[in-house]
């Protein structure tokens, strides 16, 4: 009663890090009002059909889970995962490349601003 084509296929995973399909349930749609304002803002229609954002949707989520599983995979030898990581699996797509490293600037930007913000607020409550 056994099949054997999903013996091979399990094997096939036992050394991966990945979680097998069955193991993996993830909520549909969650992303689905983000990707349709994407879509539109890369020139579809500003209703795309349901069926196309799905389809996206599940692209974005597979790439990303991909991603994130070499990334630990990468990680693993020093013990830990880090931003590194992924700049390092991209680093062969130059836009991504420099699109993550232009966020990445503007995040330690706004880390900082808010961290002088907060000086200031501490100075102004003593004063009063």
């Amino acid at each position: 009663m056994s099949n054997p084509s999903a013996g091979a296929s399990s094997k096939s995973k036992l050394g991966s890090s990945q979680p097998s399909e069955t193991s993996f349930k993830r909520k549909r749609g969650v992303f689905q009002k983000d990707l349709q304002h994407m879509m539109y803002g890369f020139g579809d229609d500003p209703n795309p059909l349901p069926e196309t954002v799905a389809l996206v949707e599940d692209i974005v989520v597979e790439y990303v889970t991909d991603l994130a599983h070499k990334a630990q995979d990468i990680g693993s030898r020093r013990g830990k995962l880090s931003v590194e990581d992924f700049l390092y699996l991209i680093r062969k797509d130059l836009p991504k490349l420099n699109r993550c490293t232009e966020l990445l600037s503007m995040q330690e930007e706004l880390k900082q601003a808010r961290k002088a913000f907060e000086v200031d607020e501490e100075k102004l409550g003593t004063l009063e």
